[in-house]
């Protein structure tokens, strides 16, 4: 019974929708900021969905980054690559179907994804999801 519950809770986050919102929840327990997700299927080739969110600093993107690992591990996500800029204001995750990127707020204003992925359709995150900054997001 203890295994199909553990397949249970791996066939929830398979999907790349159910994926996005668990990085949403991770990196709100680390107190991300302004969490984006925009569904890239009908534009994007490599990948369905970005999730974006912004840090206060080079440290929190760290903090973000390692706790995204940490739960991908624990959930058996796989991580294709990493790729991050040498002063931490910039941090992609790859999960194949999932792009996660943390960026420093002036990071991201520069860069600005948002703009241009314009066409991409923006994905309600419920009021739900959002208020688990500072909390256990599995409870």
């Amino acid at each position: 019974m203890k295994l199909a519950g553990a397949a249970a809770i791996t066939k929830k986050i398979s999907h790349s929708k159910d994926r996005a919102y668990k990085l949403i929840e991770w990196a709100l327990a680390k107190k991300a900021n302004k969490p984006v997700i925009l569904d890239v299927k009908e534009s994007c080739g490599f990948c369905d969905y970005f999730v974006i969110c912004s840090a206060d600093s080079s440290r929190q993107v760290e903090a973000i980054c390692e706790e995204i690992r940490k739960k991908c591990k624990e959930e058996k996500i796989r991580i294709s690559h990493i790729e991050k800029d040498d002063l931490s204001q910039w941090v992609l995750i790859d999960i194949l179907d999932v792009i996660f990127h943390i960026f420093i707020e002036e990071v991201r204003d520069f860069y600005n994804l948002e703009y241009l992925w314009k066409e991409s359709k923006k994905i309600n995150i419920p009021a739900k999801k959002k208020s688990f900054q500072g909390k256990n997001p599995l409870l």
